[in-house]
């Protein structure tokens, strides 16, 4: 069975490339400008508009990145029925078919809802920080495929497709790194993501072994620094997107 890909809907705005599977009567898969290959997708934001008209119903769904525009036909369905009752806003999950078409030369897109759920504010977040992790580790992928040792196909096609730049990466990194940041509580500890970024590297530059410090080792000293495991890991994604480390082998970090 397919799994759902996790991606933002400011990512996920910027794609405009589609690969059909020839092997399958399934839709084409959407590429994205990170590496992310789109066909069922889970998302989590808030419904921020409802549109119904007489055979088309319509809604928009809000990450901290942009809006989804979710698309049905009919009213009828379940996840219709589920968005009719709702309140505007609400916190959501959705998994839905991704599509998109081209009208006057322009790539349009949408989300057709299979699945929507009504959920809380800490499960939005949480859903923020998994998405923000998968979107770090395509990009790093991404990198790789842009230094030329990537050796996935999937992640080199999208790089050749849209050109992709260390410029491009690094302002999707910033994208998701301020994804993060806008779900931090007013009462929870705030140490920025910059600041997390120059804690991380100063531990990466300590002195270590060949292989560089080990990535258990960097998230159990930030920990004690107040900084959870996902925010270390980001960082860390972060920072080999932008050159300033590498990973010489599974699991360690080095300075370049």
């Amino acid at each position: 069975m397919e799994g759902a890909t996790r991606v933002f809907a400011g990512e996920f705005s910027r794609a405009d490339m589609t690969v059909k599977d020839d092997s399958t009567a399934a839709p084409p898969w959407i590429v994205t400008p990170g590496g992310a290959w789109c066909r069922l997708l889970f998302l989590a934001g808030a419904l921020t508009e409802f549109e119904e008209s007489t055979d088309t119903l319509r809604c928009r769904v809000a990450d901290p990145t942009g809006v989804f525009d979710l698309v049905m036909g009919t009213k009828n369905s379940s996840p219709a029925k589920v968005l009719a009752k709702l309140p505007v806003p609400s916190f959501v999950t959705v998994t839905g078919q991704a599509f998109l078409y081209r009208k006057n030369g322009n790539a349009v897109l949408s989300i057709r809802p299979e699945q929507v759920q009504l959920v809380d504010r800490a499960v939005r977040d949480q859903c923020v920080l998994m998405t923000a992790h998968a979107t770090l580790r395509r990009l790093e992928q991404m990198h790789l495929a842009l230094k030329g040792v990537c050796s996935d196909e999937q992640y080199l096609t999208a790089s050749r497709h849209y050109a992709v730049t260390s410029s491009l990466l690094r302002d999707l990194a910033t994208m998701t790194e301020s994804a993060i940041q806008s779900i931090r509580s007013e009462d929870a500890p705030v140490t920025g993501i910059v600041d997390v970024r120059v804690l991380i590297m100063e531990l990466i530059s300590a002195p270590s072994g060949h292989h560089g410090i080990a990535v258990a080792e960097v998230i159990e000293t930030a920990g004690i620094h107040g900084i959870p495991q996902e925010e270390v890991l980001a960082a860390i994604e972060s920072l080999i997107v932008d050159d300033e480390c590498y990973q010489p082998q599974k699991g360690f970090v080095k300075p370049l």
